[in-house]
């Protein structure tokens, strides 16, 4: 048994009498109160979800098992000459809330390395879809069609018990996760490289790895590592992880759940929020003929774009009051490999004068710049200028924590998901009555 799984093993024995405890103990406490808004509104800030994966801090931004990111960046470990921590890392810390050392961290690498091989059936199936298609849709499918892979599946129908359940979903994560970045390299080289795939190499990590075989020279691989860690996850509420959570809860396997909570990111309130940001800056950039503006310059612009009855992209968030560690980190990295880029001074500029502007505009609850500020921005500086391509990035990086949520519910034993519905009728007679 590797060391990850020894060391899951173990945190899920001292995990699972919690659970029971406070199912048996405390089932019925009142945590939370739902407003009609709250009913109508998406179920928004309702207290009905758990993870001890991440969670996000309206100060601090999100916490992985309980770290910063930058507290995350600065203690998990880097493969040799690398900037970035190894993604393989961060699953580790999500799995099972410990810092990794360097030697768990290189045999959870070598573990993803040998899992990488991807089904020929998988890449005839690629080949198969319309060179026109939408990169998410292919990415979904391809995954999809992986669930003929499932141990769980297997397994389950052979008969398991519940307490052995989780198990075999992680040998199904780590199968699929090894070989999400082949998957989304040929995807990239079918609709956008004339089908020139490049091979794995054998000898780099997951994220370096996925950089080569998309043939793009360093600094990308840390482009690649800082991505996928950045948008890993963000608490269980969002539409990706939610929807992974659903299905999963069913018994689906981590093949349907992951094609599942691909397909929510793929919507345009969800995944797409990195490209109208890029598409937005370079629009700026056009009307002022590629010129870098002064704050003055800078100012009129937003204040114009505000007027005429639009949002500033990349600003803003529901949670967060301050500025999102996400963006900060993409800053300093932006700042020390790419400071004379001219989109990237568009976005420093825009830095500079936005967050003022919004608190005297009064509309915006958080003035300050969000994940995907620069976000697109740094794939387009390195060469990946397919906007379409960039969810499929975030995807990547979201199922790293979506699946580690997915084997801890495993490993709990948590029931099907099945909230209550009620009518409008319903709703109105309730609402009347509290206002009384």
């Amino acid at each position: 048994m590797s060391i990850l799984k020894q060391k899951l093993q173990e945190k899920i024995e001292l995990a699972r009498p919690r659970v029971t405890k406070l199912v048996k103990e405390y089932g019925d406490v009142v945590i939370d109160q739902t407003t009609v808004g709250q009913v109508i509104g998406g179920m928004r800030g309702m207290k009905s979800l758990i993870t001890d994966i991440s969670y996000l801090d309206p100060e601090e931004g999100i916490r992985y098992r309980g770290l910063t990111l930058p507290e995350v960046f600065e203690q998990l470990p880097k493969p040799s000459g690398a900037d970035m921590p190894y993604v393989e890392g961060l699953f580790h810390l999500l799995l099972t809330g410990d810092v990794p050392t360097k030697i768990e961290v290189e045999e959870l690498a070598d573990d993803f390395r040998r899992r990488r091989i991807l089904p020929k059936y998988v890449y005839e199936v690629i080949d198969a879809f319309p060179s026109f298609s939408h990169p998410m849709a292919i990415f979904s499918t391809a995954i999809l069609t992986m669930h003929r892979e499932s141990c769980f599946a297997r397994k389950h129908n052979e008969g398991l018990s519940k307490n052995d359940y989780w198990e075999p979903m992680y040998e199904d994560t780590l199968n699929m996760l090894a070989k999400l970045p082949e998957i989304a390299s040929y995807i990239h080289a079918k609709l956008y490289r004339d089908g020139n795939r490049i091979m794995s190499n054998p000898n780099l990590d997951m994220a370096g790895n996925f950089a080569h075989m998309m043939g793009i020279d360093k600094p990308y691989d840390d482009v690649s590592r800082m991505y996928f860690i950045i948008h890993a996850d963000h608490e269980s509420g969002n539409v990706s992880a939610h929807t992974g959570h659903l299905v999963a809860s069913a018994l689906s396997d981590v093949y349907l759940s992951t094609s599942a909570m691909v397909n929510g990111l793929a919507g345009p309130l969800h995944g797409l929020a990195n490209q109208e940001v890029l598409r937005w800056m370079q629009d700026l950039s056009e009307k002022m003929d590629g010129k870098v503006p002064n704050k003055e310059e800078m100012s009129k612009f937003v204040w114009d774009t505000l007027n005429s009855g639009h949002v500033i992209p990349g600003y803003g968030h529901a949670v967060l009051r301050k500025t999102d560690p996400r963006y900060s980190i993409q800053r300093e990295f932006c700042l020390e490999n790419m400071k004379d880029d001219v989109l990237f001074k568009y976005t420093d500029m825009l830095y500079q004068v936005v967050p003022d502007i919004l608190r005297e505009h009064g509309k915006a609850k958080n003035p300050w710049p969000n994940v995907d500020a620069q976000s697109g921005i740094i794939q387009w500086h390195y060469g990946v200028t397919d906007y379409d391509f960039y969810t499929v990035l975030f995807a990547i990086g979201r199922a790293v924590g979506v699946t580690a949520n997915l084997i801890w519910d495993r490993a709990l034993g948590y029931p099907l998901e099945r909230p209550k519905s009620i009518t409008t009728d319903m709703l109105e007679k309730m609402a009347k009555a509290g206002k009384k």
